[in-house]
């Protein structure tokens, strides 16, 4: 358990030192690439992020402020608004996501082929197993 403790600090860093590299926080690069998916309510954004209102609140204006993302009436009930990319996120989100992705390949090169689909199912399994909500995309689901 203390590998996949350590594991996990270890995609934090690569995932901080990408964000930093594209000018954001890592909670900004978190909301990008789950907004790559679909738009979400504010309801759902604290859900998927594991995040208070007031912090859903707060990290949606900065990225709002940066022109990344933007608030839309929902069409399925115009109380509710939804927050989605623009095209400016759009294209920082997957450049972001793409350059994460690879960082995070690399973390994996001292294994083999083999290892790595172990790994994957693995982790896959207990990701599962604990109903992680999907904040970064397989590639094969961006669009």
């Amino acid at each position: 358990m203390a590998a996949l403790v350590r594991s996990a600090f270890l995609v934090d860093a690569v995932y901080a030192q990408s964000s930093r590299e594209y000018g954001i926080t890592s909670q900004q690069g978190q909301l990008l690439c789950v907004l790559m998916a679909q738009p979400y309510g504010m309801g759902e954004l604290g859900a998927v992020l594991g995040l208070a209102k007031s912090s859903v609140t707060g990290l949606v204006d900065r990225t709002e402020r940066n022109g990344y993302v933007r608030r839309e009436q929902n069409p399925e009930d115009t109380r509710a608004v939804q927050v989605s990319l623009t095209p400016e996120g759009r294209e920082l989100a997957e450049e972001f996501y793409a350059e994460t992705c690879r960082r995070v390949d690399l973390l994996a090169t001292s294994l083999t082929d083999t290892e790595r689909d172990t790994l994957a199912e693995l982790l896959g399994r207990v990701v599962l197993a604990n109903e992680v909500p999907v904040v970064f995309l397989e590639r094969d689901e961006r669009h």
